[in-house]
């Protein structure tokens, strides 16, 4: 068998990489130049950096409220969309539920259709519907975590499906035989088991409730609003402030490169586990 060139491998992979990085590094370039240089010859290469932007973003309170917003609302939707998603996944696979297939699909169709379809229904049941007294969904943190449930839970029971499949129903039924609990088995055997699925679905679920911009940018207007939302504050009829948006977003992507780093060996391993059976 012919052995396969492998500078043809090299050289697609580092062609696909720099396709794939150099925008993060043109959006640093950005953010490190003054905004009478952004429209100037591009250079590639940087002879100076110009750090204003990012003290006025770390300086900016409403910005620190903003990014503080997003990690607590993204952060508790990952963790409630994960805990329920796997409940889910687990009765879809161990129980015989009547027309638990269609179940399944009509879960999953939730997740097809575009989020502009959900705005108007969604700001009339936050401001209309579900107020109580002078309290109601819009504008809060409880809100934006219910809301991005509707999107990010049809896809971690997608996610998670395939892992809690791969797991043998015959270590459940050994453990129920030996006087374990339905919540030992749980939490004892097919937890530990589905952690890399666990881990994948976590984690996606947070970057996507971290990255979302227009449900954010409908449903709230200071006290629950996002960073991400926090880039249209600098597009005025004035002029837009390039060099500051390049900055917020690199403040938005440094969390999901950190977290990606410190789990991609989890991710790897979920993205696989119960690709193959025996």
């Amino acid at each position: 068998m012919k052995r396969r060139n492998p500078w043809i491998s090299i050289t697609v992979w580092t062609a696909i990489s720099f396709l794939t990085l150099f925008p993060i590094y043109w959006l640093f370039v950005i953010s490190v130049k003054p905004a009478v240089d952004l429209f100037s010859t591009p250079e590639l290469l940087l002879k100076s950096f110009y750090w204003d932007n990012y003290t006025e973003v770390l300086n900016n309170p409403t910005l620190r409220g903003y990014m503080l917003n997003s990690l607590i609302i993204s952060s508790c939707n990952a963790v409630l969309v994960t805990i329920l998603g796997f409940l889910a996944c687990y009765a879809l696979t161990r129980f015989e539920l009547a027309g638990k297939e269609s179940i399944f699909f009509w879960t999953i169709t939730n997740r097809m259709a575009p989020p502009a379809v959900f705005l108007l229904p969604l700001f009339l049941l936050f401001t209309q519907v579900y107020r109580i007294g002078d309290f109601s969904l819009a504008d809060t943190k409880l809100g934006m975590i219910l809301v991005y449930c509707t999107f990010n839970l049809p896809f971690a029971i997608w996610t998670l499906r395939p892992t809690l499949d791969a797991i043998p129903r015959e270590l459940d039924e050994a453990a129920l035989v030996d006087g374990a609990t339905p919540w030992k088995v749980i939490s004892h055997i097919v937890f530990p088991l589905a952690r890399p699925g666990i881990a994948v679905t976590l984690i996606l679920t947070w970057v996507f409730a971290w990255n979302e911009y227009l449900l954010a940018a409908t449903l709230t207007n200071f006290n629950a609003r996002t960073l991400t939302t926090g880039l249209s504050e600098y597009v005025t009829t004035t002029g837009t402030a390039w060099g500051v948006m390049a900055t917020i977003s690199v403040f938005t992507l440094i969390p999901a490169l950190i977290v990606f780093s410190l789990v991609q060996r989890h991710i790897v391993a979920g993205l696989t586990f119960g690709a193959v059976k025996g």
